[in-house]
């Protein structure tokens, strides 16, 4: 009796032992992979230009709904642009076509938008929308990211 006793002890050592590392080795394997995977938010891409569009200081004032709607946007949007190593630097106060291009498409975006969409909770399609049309416009996934700064909606 006393043997069968220690034999089912020794068993269940055995098992305790044999879960433990195989948690252990779960443990270092999820940790490596995640680890690796990075947590989703990290950024995949060379860190972006920054480019405000419309005024510095005012941003872009649009009219929404139409002509005859009197509903005004006030937007400070700013959008986050893969560099480009050949374009000449933005120092002077000459304003570059793709700069041109970019304003051009946004002002159609927010213009083209009915008023529901201005809601709060769709502002991500917003942003989504923006980025799409004026990476179309300039012809390549030039833009990573939409911000938007400021927004007035009357």
């Amino acid at each position: 009796m006393a043997e069968k006793k220690k034999s089912i002890m020794l068993i269940v050592i055995i098992i305790v032992v044999a879960l433990l590392c195989a948690g252990g080795v779960a443990y270092f394997i999820a940790t490596k992979y995640f680890a690796d995977k990075g947590d989703g938010n990290s950024q995949t891409h060379d860190p972006g230009v920054m480019l405000k569009v419309g005024d510095p200081k005012e941003g872009l004032v649009v009219n929404i709904g139409g002509v005859d709607s009197g509903h005004y946007l006030k937007i400070g949007l700013t959008l986050e642009m893969k560099p480009d190593k050949n374009a000449p630097s933005g120092e002077g106060k000459t304003v570059s076509p793709e700069e041109i291009k970019i304003q051009d498409t946004v002002d159609y975006v927010l213009r083209s938008q009915s008023i529901d969409n201005f809601a709060p909770n769709k502002q991500a399609q917003l942003k989504n929308t923006i980025k799409t049309e004026v990476n179309k416009a300039l012809g390549d996934e030039r833009v990573y990211n939409v911000y938007i700064t400021n927004f007035v909606f009357q």
